[in-house]
C-alpha cells in the first residue's frame, strides 16, 4: 500500500563534510523511478572521474517501496551503502537518492570510522534539503450521460484532483488523478449524485 502523503526533494542539494583529510560530497536529488536514481548516480560517476568511491542509496518511490538499493562500490561490505540507507529508511523522505563522492585522504578511517562518516554525510544533506510534499494519487476514469455533467463537476471540486481530462462524444469520459486517501468517499459520492448510474473505474489498480 502506497503512502498516502510524504516529503520529497524539491530540488538537487550539496554537502561537503570532511573526515581526516578525506572529502566525502554528498548529493541528494529526486528520484522516482530506478531509471531517474541510477542516470543521477551515473552522472556523478562521470564529474567525478578521480574519486576514490561513489557511493550510494535510494528509495525510488513512496517511503514504503520495495523499490530500493544500494552499493559499497569498493570500500568495505557493510561500511558505506547500508548505513546510507538506513539513513534514508529512518527519515521516512520518498523519490530519494542519495550519492557519496569520496576523495581519500590518505588516513584510514576503519571500518566503524566509515560507518560513521557515510551516515554522518547523508545526515548532514538532509538535514538541509529542501523538501516538497507528494501525495500519493490514484488514476480514476468515469463515463456518464450529459446530465451528470454538472453535478459531478461540482463534486470534483471538493475533492485534490489532478490532470483532469474530459473526453466529449456520445457520453461524457473523464479522467482525473485523484489523491489516493479520498478515493472511497469519493466513489461513495458519485454513486450517490447519480443513484449508481456511473461506475469509477481504476485502471492502474491490480
Amino acid at each position: 500500500m502506497t503512502a498516502a502523503s510524504y516529503q520529497v526533494p524539491a530540488k538537487v542539494h550539496q554537502v561537503e563534510l570532511e573526515v581526516k583529510r578525506s572529502k566525502f560530497l554528498t548529493f541528494a536529488a529526486p528520484a522516482v523511478n530506478r531509471r531517474e536514481a541510477e542516470d543521477f548516480i551515473r552522472s556523478l560517476r562521470e564529474q567525478h572521474p578521480q574519486a576514490n568511491h561513489v557511493c550510494w542509496a535510494y528509495i525510488a518511490g513512496a517511503p514504503n517501496t520495495t523499490i530500493r538499493s544500494m552499493s559499497d562500490d569498493g570500500e568495505p561490505s557493510g561500511t558505506a551503502g547500508m548505513p546510507m540507507l538506513k539513513v534514508l529508511e529512518y527519515s521516512g523522505y520518498g523519490d530519494l537518492v542519495v550519492a557519496v563522492v569520496r576523495y581519500f585522504g590518505g588516513t584510514k578511517l576503519g571500518t566503524g570510522g566509515l560507518q560513521r562518516a557515510y551516515s554522518d554525510a547523508v545526515s548532514l544533506v538532509l538535514s538541509e534539503l529542501p523538501l516538497k510534499l507528494k501525495v500519493a494519487r490514484t488514476a480514476v476514469q468515469l463515463s456518464y450521460d450529459y446530465a451528470y455533467d454538472g453535478s459531478i463537476s461540482r463534486l470534483l471540486e471538493r475533492y485534490d484532483v489532478e490532470n483532469i481530462e474530459p473526453k466529449y462524444a456520445q457520453q461524457v469520459t473523464l479522467a482525473i488523478a485523484l489523491a489516493s486517501s479520498e478515493l472511497s468517499t469519493f466513489k461513495s459520492d458519485v454513486t450517490n449524485i447519480t443513484a449508481g448510474n456511473v461506475e469509477v473505474v481504476t485502471p492502474d489498480a491490480d
